[in-house]
């Protein structure tokens, strides 16, 4: 191995502590840009655990079919039987996650995909535009003028549970139940975990579970409820078992995190940038390109990971079969080698090749459903209100280690 091609291995990272550090939490991109400096890839070497921060490096490891999803396959994860032994915890709450799409390698990954991606192509979302206008023009009006109101709590919180609600036929007596237990498993993402919500997240699953049972039954032969229809049909058949079915609908009804980040980290990051929040209000047909933006700037996710499930080469070193590989979103959507001018916000950046939704195989399914919901919410707030201010400090997550959004976010409207 030549020497320009040497693995940037760190030890003066503590990894560790900065991907739980408050301060990096709310605002990891000079730490981030720091270490990127340095090199693309970094290997932690007590943990084996790799870090890929440049774009190219990233989407290398998406995309290359040594590199999977399910982690099984990592060799000190949480599937070892000295890892059981020593958290049993942990053992019973991911075996119990595990089974579905996001997680499986193929064939099971495609294999269970084929189930929905047909109700999720870009082709067929804008017809659940009118629908979702109608949930954002509700919450709209609830939004008092001229006085602060936390437009998390308010709007952004509720805008996807509504929608993802109304897709599967839920009712909305649910909407308390859902949030909570998406509030708890949302913490099954951040690797690091204490026994407590540990215990939080494997019964919310539970609950989870034996309310999508019982959803099911109610609701098959409903010819208008396409989705649960298509996870009877696949159940029924034999394409996946009851397991596979209810973690695939649970994943798929609590699947709005991130939606609900990129509504208040856009949103931010637009106040922030006035000029540009006004070249958007005067230029509507930047709507898209905007999204982009917001989405690359302020990524609503910190991490993505995969696991080599053979020896892989990735910029110059090798990942063993075996190793725990985690693309570190916010230096890949800033990288200076991808994106030109990549600490300036752009609404009409093009292109932009942010990577919030992943790459490869297990690109987000949901994706244009989620970029509907933002240009939907954007447009009725731009439409309702004609300024749009803050009332006070942004409150960041803290307590998440890969979710990245806000926990309060106080402005000011204006009609």
């Amino acid at each position: 191995m030549s020497e320009t091609t040497a693995p940037a291995i760190a030890p003066a990272i503590d990894w560790w502590t900065m991907l739980t550090d408050p301060d990096y939490l709310a605002n990891p991109h000079p730490d981030l840009k720091r270490i990127r400096e340095m090199g693309p890839v970094h290997l932690d070497a007590p943990s084996g655990i790799y870090f890929v921060l440049g774009h190219e490096a990233f989407n290398a490891m998406v995309r290359a079919p040594e590199m999977g999803r399910d982690t099984r396959a990592w060799t000190n994860g949480w599937s070892r039987p000295e890892s059981k032994a020593r958290d049993p915890l942990s053992f019973e709450l991911f075996s119990e996650f595990q089974r579905q799409m996001v997680n499986a390698d193929q064939p099971d990954h495609r294999r269970m995909r084929d189930v929905y991606e047909k109700a999720f192509r870009p082709a067929e979302i804008p017809s659940l535009r009118p629908m979702i206008e109608a949930e954002a023009r509700k919450l709209a009006d609830e939004l008092p003028e001229g006085e602060p109101v936390d437009f998390m709590t308010s709007f952004a919180n509720h805008l996807p549970l509504r929608v993802v609600r109304n897709l599967f036929r839920i009712s909305p007596d649910m909407d308390p139940a859902l949030a909570r237990w998406n509030a708890a498993l949302v913490k099954i993402g951040d690797i690091m975990m204490s026994q407590e919500q540990k215990r939080e997240a494997l019964e919310a699953l539970r609950a989870y579970k034996a309310f999508l049972r019982e959803h099911l039954e109610a609701e098959r032969g409903n010819g208008e409820n396409r989705l649960i229809a298509l996870a009877l049909e696949a159940l029924d058949d034999g394409t996946m078992d009851e397991d596979e079915t209810l973690n695939n609908l649970k994943g798929l009804v609590s699947g709005n995190e991130t939606t609900v980040n990129v509504l208040g980290n856009g949103l931010l990051t637009l106040i922030d940038n006035p000029s540009e929040f006004e070249r958007l209000r005067a230029n509507p047909d930047l709507m898209r390109t905007a999204i982009e933006e917001m989405m690359r700037y302020e990524p609503a996710i910190n991490f993505i990971l995969r696991v080599a499930l053979k020896d892989f080469e990735l910029n110059g070193m090798t990942l063993p079969a075996g190793s725990l590989a985690l693309g570190l979103i916010c230096a890949i959507n800033r990288d200076p080698a991808r994106f030109a001018d990549a600490e300036t916000f752009d609404v009409s950046r093009r292109p932009n090749a942010q990577v919030i939704f992943g790459g490869g195989p297990h690109v987000c399914i949901g994706a244009a459903l989620a970029r509907l919901e933002v240009d939907v919410a954007l447009t009725v707030l731009m439409e309702r209100f004609s300024r749009i201010e803050l009332a006070g400090d942004p409150v960041w997550w803290t307590d998440r280690t890969n979710q990245r959004g806000l926990e309060s976010l106080p402005v000011r409207l204006w009609r």
